[in-house]
């Protein structure tokens, strides 16, 4: 089941170990990183680095090979969307225009925009091994004890232990009712038409919305009876305290932002030129 949900994967790794505030706090510095910054050299880093911590993890390939198809189709279809709506963007941005190919109508391929859409896929590929650690990694209860314990409300935190509990039973109780749906001869296959295949896609998303609704309201309900929320403080089963590796983990996360903002003076901008 775990090669077929967006889920806990649990590993006896380092990044298994650290808690989940710090793998919060280091996606978030990781991101800002990434984001901020359009210097090909540093996200080449970003990138291996991303690849080092992917492998560390013991989180194997096969296991979220739906996700990354998903993933990939998506960062293609940005890319040509680009292209489509402004191809002279990179010709834009670096001050100068290095013909590659001839033009048709107002389309040409430069150097300049190759080179600009490099770095915005490098800047997706570096940041998506680490937002798929940070959800495959991270036990949802931990991570919920560790929010509060950096100050958090424990309200919140369990809002947030419920979102991630959810994800993987959405994506079971679509593949339940997918099937029992295509028992009763419901096609989603490739044999139907796509307007057919349409509707009935549809007729697997109305059940999951109602039966996500009723699972909703029985948690409440239960929450409610319980007197969730009563009392200001509460005790975690699963809490843990940070240690050296999270220190470190977030110090080096720090490092990097302030190299990101280091090389904004050395570039005289978010952007690394080699056509000057």
């Amino acid at each position: 089941m775990a090669n077929e949900m967006l889920g806990y994967i649990e590993r006896d790794s380092f990044i298994h170990r650290l808690t989940g505030a710090t793998k919060l706090i280091v996606f978030i510095l990781w991101s800002t990183a990434t984001m901020l910054s359009y210097d090909t050299r540093l996200l080449v880093v970003l990138l291996v680095f991303s690849i080092i911590l992917f492998s560390v993890s013991k989180i194997k390939l096969k296991e979220i090979a739906i996700v990354l198809g998903f993933i990939l189709f998506f960062l293609l279809l940005n890319n040509i969307t680009i292209f489509i709506f402004d191809p002279n963007q990179g010709s834009k941005i670096y001050g100068s225009e290095t013909m590659l190919m001839g033009t048709w109508w107002r389309y040409h391929v430069t150097a300049e925009q190759l080179f600009y859409q490099f770095n915005i896929t490098l800047k997706y590929i570096a940041v998506i091994p680490p937002a798929l650690l940070f959800l495959l990694t991270t036990q949802p209860s931990e991570f919920a004890a560790s929010l509060n314990k950096i100050g958090v409300s424990y309200r919140l935190s369990y809002a947030v232990s419920i979102a991630f509990r959810y994800i993987p039973e959405v994506q079971r109780d679509f593949k339940t009712i997918s099937q029992a749906q295509q028992a009763r001869g419901i096609d989603i296959s490739r044999n139907e038409k796509i307007v057919k295949r349409v509707k009935n896609v549809i007729a697997i998303i109305v059940p999951l919305i109602f039966s996500t609704l009723e699972r909703i309201e029985t948690i409440s309900n239960v929450m409610d009876m319980r007197g969730f929320g009563q009392h200001k403080k509460r005790t975690w089963y699963v809490g843990r305290n940070f240690k050296v590796a999270d220190i470190i983990a977030i110090a080096v996360c720090g490092v990097l932002v302030g190299v990101t903002l280091w090389l904004f003076t050395v570039n005289d901008g978010r952007f690394y030129n080699p056509f000057q």
